[in-house]
Protein backbone atom coordinates (compact mmCIF):
# COMPACT_ATOMS: atom_id res chain seq x y z
CA UNK A 1 0.00 0.00 0.00
CA UNK A 2 1.37 3.47 -1.17
CA UNK A 3 0.11 6.33 1.26
CA UNK A 4 0.28 10.19 0.63
CA UNK A 5 0.10 12.07 3.63
CA UNK A 6 -2.70 12.36 6.35
CA UNK A 7 -4.62 13.91 3.95
CA UNK A 8 -7.65 11.17 2.29
CA UNK A 9 -6.37 8.84 0.15
CA UNK A 10 -7.23 8.80 -3.43
CA UNK A 11 -9.33 5.60 -4.55
CA UNK A 12 -6.64 4.49 -6.91
CA UNK A 13 -4.83 3.30 -4.13
CA UNK A 14 -4.09 0.07 -5.02
CA UNK A 15 -2.45 -3.30 -3.64
CA UNK A 16 1.21 -3.53 -4.47
CA UNK A 17 0.82 -7.69 -5.96
CA UNK A 18 -2.55 -7.33 -7.63
CA UNK A 19 -3.01 -3.92 -8.61
CA UNK A 20 -6.01 -4.68 -7.39
CA UNK A 21 -8.22 -1.21 -5.82
CA UNK A 22 -8.41 -2.05 -2.09
CA UNK A 23 -11.46 -1.63 -0.98
CA UNK A 24 -12.52 0.79 2.23
CA UNK A 25 -11.61 -1.66 5.42
CA UNK A 26 -9.48 -1.66 8.48
CA UNK A 27 -6.26 -3.53 7.41
CA UNK A 28 -3.22 -4.67 9.95
CA UNK A 29 -0.20 -2.77 8.26
CA UNK A 30 3.33 -2.53 8.99
CA UNK A 31 6.76 -0.89 7.98
CA UNK A 32 8.43 -4.42 8.81
CA UNK A 33 9.68 -2.64 12.36
CA UNK A 34 8.57 -2.36 15.68
CA UNK A 35 5.28 -1.17 15.31
CA UNK A 36 2.13 -3.02 13.65
CA UNK A 37 -0.97 -1.16 13.72
CA UNK A 38 -4.36 -1.31 12.12
CA UNK A 39 -5.30 1.36 9.54
CA UNK A 40 -8.97 2.46 9.41
CA UNK A 41 -9.94 3.36 5.86
CA UNK A 42 -13.22 5.26 5.49
CA UNK A 43 -15.67 5.91 2.60
CA UNK A 44 -14.54 9.23 2.27
CA UNK A 45 -11.06 8.28 2.13
CA UNK A 46 -10.02 9.55 5.49
CA UNK A 47 -7.96 7.21 7.56
CA UNK A 48 -6.52 6.56 11.33
CA UNK A 49 -3.80 4.19 12.97
CA UNK A 50 -4.92 2.33 15.68
CA UNK A 51 -1.57 3.29 17.08
CA UNK A 52 1.81 4.87 16.19
CA UNK A 53 2.03 7.17 13.11
CA UNK A 54 2.33 7.02 9.58
CA UNK A 55 6.22 7.22 9.72
CA UNK A 56 6.18 4.05 12.45
CA UNK A 57 4.26 1.93 9.62
CA UNK A 58 6.53 3.02 6.89
CA UNK A 59 8.60 0.13 5.60
CA UNK A 60 11.97 2.70 5.36
CA UNK A 61 13.94 1.26 2.54
CA UNK A 62 11.06 1.66 0.11
CA UNK A 63 11.31 4.98 -1.39
CA UNK A 64 8.16 6.44 -3.52
CA UNK A 65 7.37 9.47 -5.29
CA UNK A 66 5.60 11.13 -8.02
CA UNK A 67 7.15 13.93 -9.91
CA UNK A 68 5.12 15.88 -12.33
CA UNK A 69 5.27 19.77 -14.14
CA UNK A 70 5.65 20.81 -17.60
CA UNK A 71 9.61 20.97 -17.50
CA UNK A 72 9.68 17.98 -15.28
CA UNK A 73 11.89 15.11 -16.69
CA UNK A 74 14.19 12.65 -15.81
CA UNK A 75 17.15 14.00 -17.28
CA UNK A 76 16.93 16.81 -14.93
CA UNK A 77 17.35 14.26 -11.76
CA UNK A 78 20.74 14.06 -10.32
CA UNK A 79 21.89 10.82 -10.15
CA UNK A 80 24.40 11.16 -6.85
CA UNK A 81 21.31 11.76 -5.13
CA UNK A 82 20.41 7.69 -5.67
CA UNK A 83 19.37 5.85 -4.14
CA UNK A 84 17.77 7.46 -1.24
CA UNK A 85 18.55 6.68 2.13
CA UNK A 86 15.82 5.06 3.96
CA UNK A 87 13.64 7.46 5.87
CA UNK A 88 14.89 10.22 3.94
CA UNK A 89 12.38 12.04 1.61
CA UNK A 90 13.26 11.81 -2.18
CA UNK A 91 15.09 14.08 -3.59
CA UNK A 92 13.81 17.22 -5.20
CA UNK A 93 14.35 17.68 -9.39
CA UNK A 94 14.71 20.59 -10.71
CA UNK A 95 11.62 21.89 -13.27
CA UNK A 96 9.38 19.07 -10.92
CA UNK A 97 6.50 19.27 -7.84
CA UNK A 98 6.98 16.45 -5.78
CA UNK A 99 4.67 14.27 -3.82
CA UNK A 100 6.37 12.01 -1.35
CA UNK A 101 4.82 8.46 -0.42
CA UNK A 102 4.81 6.14 2.55
CA UNK A 103 5.19 2.11 1.61
CA UNK A 104 3.55 0.05 3.66
CA UNK A 105 2.98 -3.07 4.16
CA UNK A 106 -0.70 -5.02 4.45
CA UNK A 107 -0.19 -8.20 6.40
CA UNK A 108 -4.53 -8.78 6.33
CA UNK A 109 -7.51 -6.88 7.20
CA UNK A 110 -9.67 -7.01 9.93
CA UNK A 111 -13.02 -9.34 9.94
Amino acid sequence: LIMSTPEPLPRKSLDRDTKAILPEKKYVVTGDREVTSVLTVRENGSWELEKGTLYDVTHLPCRSAAYRGEGCAPKNANLRDFPVKPGAAMPVIDGCEKQDYAVLFVLGEVV
